[in-house]
């Protein structure tokens, strides 16, 4: 009975970690992410609203996927700059058109 309840509760500790690890591992590299765009935003020393579109800029931009979806990452990106900046309405959206073209970012 002892061992029963002694592999069940192991089991349990096992599985928890188990479940928890996947999450330590992306909050870290987050966290690095983080401190390197800190960094740089720290050197280039910006302040307020300019610190905030650049963090987000920094954040949001990924190594490129191996599966491909650079159109997807790309929209992630100009979502997120758009947000940024407080855009709405059809300034958004020529912004979203300007930043998804070929040619990457707007002018």
């Amino acid at each position: 009975m002892r061992r029963t309840i002694a592999s069940v509760t192991l089991g349990a500790a096992v599985a928890l970690l188990l479940t928890q690890a996947p999450l330590a591992l992306a909050t870290n590299s987050q966290q690095a992410k983080m401190k390197e765009c800190n960094a740089e935003a720290s050197s280039k020393s910006l302040k307020g609203d300019e610190r905030k579109s650049f963090m987000s800029d920094c954040l949001s931009h990924q190594a490129p996927s191996s599966t491909g979806n650079s159109q997807q990452d790309k929209m992630k990106s100009c979502n997120a700059e758009a947000s940024s900046k407080s855009l709405k309405g059809d300034e958004r959206k020529s912004f979203m058109k300007t930043c998804l073209s070929a040619s990457g970012k707007p002018n």
